[in-house]
């Protein structure tokens, strides 16, 4: 397991990009928050899988499209089943032309955010992630999770169908999954609700425990793999 960044330290990031330019930025960027320290860069996938390795970083900013390697197997082979300790990965994408991003959940990526997200945006997720949490930008959970949520692997099918689901879930705990299949992060959902953001996370770690899901990016796929909700709802 993973351990999640000393408070006392900023957190350590590693920047995967094959576009210098947008590499730059990002640097520029997070290396601008005193909260965060860039520790290695990388310009295609084998050199991230390398860097990660090596520099343990707390978390990964990984572009879907990468040489060499893609940022979907680079993404498996630091954070995929078996990979101890599976690093923390954030993918960074196009929605429009990459269209194999719901592959990467599977690949053990903890979250998602478009590439034109703000930079203040593109900051929170890595904050997210280095708490251990997971991450998906709203339009990419409706628009690419619901697209593709029936592509799976067989290994896959063994999921509970919705029946279970509904019946190992309490009435508040399918609320709550509702709402994380819609992207809301835990202070969104303790808004809609009317509990307390630590209730909120009580909650997630129950759904998460019953149904033998590894983090909250399973829960929103499993959600509408089963048609507990849908792309249109």
């Amino acid at each position: 397991m993973t351990v999640p960044p000393s408070e006392a330290r900023p957190v350590r990031v590693l920047v995967c990009e094959d576009q210098e330019l947008v590499r730059v930025g990002y640097v520029t960027i997070f290396s601008a928050q005193p909260d965060l320290e860039v520790v290695g860069e990388a310009a295609d996938g084998r050199a991230a899988v390398e860097a990660a390795r090596r520099l343990r970083p707390d978390v990964v900013v990984m572009d879907v499209r990468m040489p060499v390697l893609d940022g979907i197997e680079a993404t498996r082979q630091i954070a995929g089943p078996g990979v101890e300790p599976p690093a923390r990965v954030l993918m960074v994408t196009t929605f429009n032309v990459d269209e194999y991003v719901y592959e990467a959940l599977r690949a053990g990526a903890s979250g998602f955010l478009l590439k034109d997200s703000p930079p203040a945006e593109l900051v929170d997720g890595i904050r997210t992630v280095a708490r251990g949490e997971s991450l998906l930008a709203p339009t990419v959970t409706r628009a690419l999770i619901g697209r593709f949520a029936g592509r799976l692997h067989p290994a896959d099918t063994a999921r509970p169908a919705r029946d279970e689901i509904v019946r190992v879930l309490t009435p508040r705990e399918l609320e709550v999954l509702e709402q994380l299949a819609a992207g809301l992060s835990n202070a969104e959902i303790a808004g809609v609700l009317v509990i307390t953001p630590e209730t909120v996370k009580t909650y997630v770690s129950r759904i998460l425990a019953k149904l033998g899901l590894r983090d909250r990016v399973q829960a929103v796929v499993l959600a509408y793999r089963v048609g507990l909700v849908s792309p249109t709802d």
